[in-house]
């Protein structure tokens, strides 16, 4: 299973999100620190869910962060994240 896949269904199952998009953007970090010639290692997350309302960005990102732990630990090397809830910044 791609990495991308195994985060989307980790935040789907966490979430519930409204709205949910996994972007690989490893291609973009080629000679970066964390590449990997097979990709997989950076990623961007647009999430909107009801579970960040109340939420300040910080926790937000921690709750997110919590979810994909064992990614983060292993393969992923970078995560970049906007997560909303419904309403929130035009969604």
């Amino acid at each position: 299973m791609a990495m991308s896949d195994t985060i989307s269904n980790k935040l789907q199952e966490a979430f519930t999100p409204e709205s949910l998009q996994v972007v690989d953007e490893s291609h973009l970090h080629e000679g970066h620190a964390g590449h990997r010639p097979s990709g997989e290692t950076h990623f961007r997350v647009y999430i909107v869910s009801q579970a960040f309302k109340g939420k300040s960005r910080v926790d937000r990102h921690r709750m997110i962060n919590a979810a994909l732990a064992a990614e983060l630990s292993g393969s992923v090397h970078a995560l970049a994240i906007h997560a909303q809830v419904p309403g929130e910044g035009g969604t």
